[in-house]
Parts: C-alpha cells; structure tokens; sequence
C-alpha cells in the first residue's frame, strides 16, 4: 500500500513546490518567507502583522496565483485527457489535439477576433467562448463523420479528425490573413499565450475541467479493457462503443475548457502520459491521476521557464513546451519503430 501511494506523494509535493516557485517569481521576485506569512494572514483567526507592501498583495493574489491556478488547471487538462485519448486510441502518439480540438479552438478564436464581435457584456470572454464553440463544433462534425451505424471506428475517428483539423487549420491561416491588424493577437493566442488575467477565467474554466477528468480517472479500470481489443472487451461485458462516445467527450470537453483560456499548448498530452507511463505503468487507474498531476508540474514548470528565459518579455508557454515536445516526439517514434522491427 505504501508503495503505491508513493508515486501520489512525490507527484503532489512536486507540484506543491512548482506552485509555489511560479507565485514567488517574476519580476518582482516574493522571498519564501514573506510569501508564507501572505497566505497565512489570509486564514481566518491567524493574527498576522502585515510586514510587506501592499502591492505584494495585489501582485500575489490578484496577478500571479489566478495565472498559476489557470496554468495548473490547464496542463492538469491536456495531460489527463491525453492519456485517456491514448488509451482510447491505443497509441503512445496520441494526443489532446488529434481529433481537431485545437484546430477547431484556433479557429474560433481567430474568427472571433478576425471580425471583431461587439464585446460589451461578454467583455474578455468573447475569444474564449468562441474558441470553447469552435472546438465543440470540430468535436461533433468528426464525430458524426467517424460513426458507423451504432459503431465508432477509432481509424476513422483519427482520420475524420486529422481531415477536419486541417480544413480548420486552413480557415484560420484564411482569417488571419483577411485581418492584419489582429494577426499578432492571434500568433500569440495560437502560441499559448494565456494572456487573460485576474480569477474570472479560472472560475469560468473549472466545472468543465473537473468535470471531464473526473469522469476520466473513473474510467481506469474501463481503459483498461480496452486494451485488449474492441471484441474481446465487448466479451467482457464491457460497453465499447458506450464507452468511447463517453472517454471522446470527458476528453474533449477538458480540452477544449483549457485551450478556449489558455490558448493552442501542444505536446503536454503527449510528453506527460508518456512519461509516467514508463516510471510507473500503464495501469490507467493510476496512470490517468498521476498525468493529471504531472501535466500541472509540467506546465507551470515550462510557464516559469517562459517567463524567465527572455526576462522582462514572456515569452508564450506553447514556444517551450513545442522546443521541448518536438525532440520528445521523435524519441518517442523512433522507439516505437525499434519495438515494431524487433
């Protein structure tokens, strides 16, 4: 038993430690005591004597913690959902973004801006809900495409994805060239910008990403059996096709969640799974919770970096996650080539 809450443990410190190193620095860098001391007067009954400025306050509680919340949520997103979808999929090369989620978001977001739609009671939320449109549309349009009959082939759900991902693609190279003076924006927000600011995303993020991937660690044991075959689950009284509609749309819904405020962040679905896959199994009871865990270190880890690197520029955390996912991919392909010729 020890054992194997082991892996839980050393994951839930790491990212204790990742949060706390993403609110301390920046361009006003809060000593680890100083932070302590802040989150200890925020608890009713503790009698703290406020000792630091009172723009600490604003730049801890009002800027920083609400962006590291949104990027934890986010990379907690991508990651469980990944390795649900390669689970799904039964491929290590899965990701999030294989059946047209970010293509779909990309594109309206970009048609969003592209047309600059009024904004008065949806305020920063305009980009975002579209985005959170755009890619429940791309969902649905694959989806009804992929379907055979009462059956969902996971071949053509692939290529049915990869088909209207890159028609999505196309549209909004289309939009951004029909629109230059939003093209930065839109470079950015492709890039991984999460560029909206203060708790009204986190809070407009959260229900549908715990809501997917709390429906995603109870299907361990579900993704389990599907690893041995459509047809021999199906004889283990497993609901296949059941099943996959539900694991698409937890899957897809957490994304979509994540990149509709975060903007299009690739290769943590398929770098996170990967990965605990290898240190700690392939049992998706466990390796679903410990992506989702990963996924947020990961994340805030690489946001650090970004904000870091090139300081006092951000760069957009997608650039890091792509320089570091990018060589990952093709150790992860060449090893799976070294398995199929051996």
């Amino acid at each position: 038993m020890k054992a194997l809450n082991r892996p839980y443990i050393l994951n839930f410190w790491l990212l204790i430690l990742a949060l706390l190193l993403s609110v301390a620095i920046g361009a006003v860098f809060v000593p680890p005591d100083i932070l302590a001391r802040m989150f200890f007067s925020r608890i009713p009954g503790v009698g703290l004597v406020q000792n630091w400025p009172e723009t600490l306050n604003v730049i801890v509680f009002q800027i920083r913690l609400p962006h590291t919340a949104l990027i934890a949520l986010t990379g907690a997103a991508l990651a469980g959902s990944g390795a649900a979808y390669q689970g799904l999929f039964r491929n290590p090369l899965a990701d999030p973004y294989l059946i047209g989620v970010a293509s779909g978001a990309g594109l309206g977001a970009v048609i969003a801006m592209a047309f600059r739609w009024p904004s008065d009671w949806l305020g920063l939320f305009t980009v975002p809900i579209a985005a959170f449109v755009g890619a429940g549309l791309t969902v649905l349009i694959v989806y009804s495409l992929a379907r055979t009959g009462n059956a969902l082939p996971t071949t053509t759900l692939i290529l049915a994805g990869v088909a209207v991902g890159s028609f999505a693609s196309a549209l909004t190279s289309y939009f951004m060239l029909q629109s230059e003076g939003q093209i930065h924006r839109a470079i950015a927000w492709l890039l991984g910008g999460a560029s909206l600011s203060g708790w009204n995303p986190v809070w407009a993020a959260l229900p549908y990403i715990i809501l997917g991937l709390g429906v995603l660690v109870t299907a361990g044991h579900a993704l389990n059996v599907l690893q041995f075959g459509d047809e021999q689950a199906q004889q283990l009284g497993l609901p296949v096709e059941r099943i996959k509609v539900l694991l698409l749309i937890a899957a897809s819904l957490s994304t979509a969640a994540a990149v509709s405020f975060s903007g299009v962040i690739g290769f943590i679905g398929l770098i996170v799974p990967h990965l605990v896959r290898i240190i700690w199994g392939a049992d998706y009871r466990h390796l679903i919770p410990l992506s989702i865990f990963g996924g947020a270190t990961t994340l805030l880890v690489a946001d650090l970096l970004a904000r870091i690197m090139l300081a006092p520029q951000v760069l957009p955390v997608g650039i890091i996650t792509a320089l570091a996912g990018a060589p990952f991919f093709l150790w992860v392909l060449q090893r799976s080539k070294r398995r199929a010729f051996w």
